[in-house]
């Protein structure tokens, strides 16, 4: 992360979406605030917490897309939620705490991974001897040490050993013990999932006897059986857990999509727990708070928070006034323009015109899009959008799919198997559709 600037951060972006370049220096801004915080004195930097952004802008702008581009980019901690999705404490369904819990999964999966590359080879050496023992047992006589067998053994070992090592036996059975993965516990009560779980899953793992299976299975398998044993019984829990928290804490991202959905009128009968209620349950969350996960406390202070809504029916000043304070940066997404669906057929580094020509060409057809047909491809995906309901660049795929729907069923069976897909191909395939506007409503 300290390598990226916000200028560079932006042109990472570019790679794969089109426009929207106030969202992406509104992120790249954030992103490099994270980096610019590390830097500051102990005392002062627990007092800087991040500033928050609301992307508002229809459907398909690319909102969801730049959150979740630029936390692969930096390999944070990041959890895209629905606001929908939450209920008030107190309700059956999930409540806000749960995504904060969420995040630190993830950031425990991200920290597992940097540990498993740690210990790698250390776990690869004892794998070796464990296979050594499995292909070479001991005697098990009681006799005392007899120097010539045990050179006689040992001999054998590093035969077999440089044997392991060249990849000829990687066919050969042997017998092992494989442990059966438990199930894991849940257990549900008014309390939620999340809390109940934090020590009981460790708890039934060590009351249960475990269950183990001999198996005869090719070394190659088990190898890769014995690998994850030791990689498990090197890599500490603790430090795993202890590092997961702080990630999440320092790095975690949490997206918060579809916000407009939870802002409106308050309900003139009875509580509106999945509206106001959220509402209410976000402000702590999003303020800065401690929620209690199975690694130990979580705090949010510092974790940045991306909310996104079309807001098409409300506006983000219907949102509660704390709520709005928590999130100080607005960004408005700008609708896609015909230019823009030109850019998006052509520029990213997998636009769908190159998906569409991949997929047929495992079939030995070859796809190619003229300029013209491009042009048309881009003409009608804006007149569409605009004369019925707009969904943004995701009217490419309904168009796309429709024009090369019959080429990808006959795609095996093609005797052509050069096709182009031109200006009047493209035209052909939706003019059915296109003179009957009422019906372009349904199927377009």
């Amino acid at each position: 992360m300290a390598e990226l600037t916000p200028r560079q951060i932006v042109q990472e972006l570019d790679r794969y979406i089109v426009g929207q370049g106030a969202a992406k220096k509104a992120v790249a801004i954030a992103i490099r605030n994270r980096w610019r915080r590390q830097q500051l004195p102990p005392e002062l930097r627990k007092d800087v917490t991040p500033k928050n952004i609301i992307m508002i802008g229809p459907t398909g702008v690319g909102k969801t897309e730049i959150a979740r581009r630029l936390a692969q980019l930096i390999g944070a901690p990041f959890l895209k939620v629905e606001a929908t999705k939450y209920t008030e404490v107190g309700y059956h369904g999930r409540d806000v705490e749960s995504m904060v819990r969420d995040v630190t999964e993830i950031a425990i999966g991200l920290i597992r991974q940097e540990q498993r590359g740690l210990v790698e080879t250390q776990a690869k050496e004892r794998v070796t001897e464990r296979l050594l023992d499995l292909l070479v047992p001991n005697s098990g006589s009681w006799e005392p040490d007899n120097p010539e067998e045990n050179e006689r053994r040992q001999r054998t070992r590093d035969k077999m050993k440089a044997r392991l090592e060249a990849g000829e036996m990687e066919d050969r059975n042997v017998e092992l013990n494989v442990e059966q993965k438990a199930v894991p516990v849940q257990i549900f009560s008014n309390l939620g999932m999340e809390q109940m779980d934090v020590d009981f899953q460790n708890m039934f793992e060590k009351i249960m006897p475990k269950q183990q299976q001999q198996r005869q299975i090719p070394i190659r398998e088990a190898r890769r059986i014995l690998l994850e044993q030791e990689t498990e019984a090197l890599i500490d829990r603790q430090v795993v857990a202890e590092k997961a928290v702080e990630l999440a804490e320092n790095q975690g991202m949490i997206f918060i999509d579809e916000l407009d959905k939870i802002c409106g009128p308050q309900s003139a009968h009875g509580p509106d727990v999945s509206r106001q209620g959220v509402q209410r349950d976000l402000l702590p969350v999003v303020e800065g708070t401690t929620v209690n996960t199975r690694y130990g406390p979580v705090r949010t202070d510092h974790i940045l928070f991306i909310a996104a809504g079309a807001f098409h029916l409300s506006k983000p000043s219907d949102l509660m006034p704390e709520l709005q304070g928590r999130f100080p940066i607005r960004v408005e997404l700008t609708d896609l323009k015909r230019e823009d669906f030109l850019r998006i057929l052509t520029e990213p580094k997998h636009a769908l015109t190159k998906q569409y020509a991949e997929l047929l060409a495992t079939e030995g057809v070859t796809l190619e899009f003229t300029r013209d047909g491009i042009e048309a491809l881009a003409d009608i995906a804006y007149e569409v959008n605009r004369t019925t309901q707009n969904i943004g660049a995701r009217r490419l795929h309904t168009i796309l799919e429709r024009v090369v729907e019959d080429i990808s069923y006959d795609g095996p069976d093609l005797k052509e198997k050069v096709v182009a897909i031109d200006g009047d191909y493209v035209r052909g395939r939706l003019a059915e559709i296109l003179e009957k506007e009422d019906l372009s409503k349904f199927i377009l």
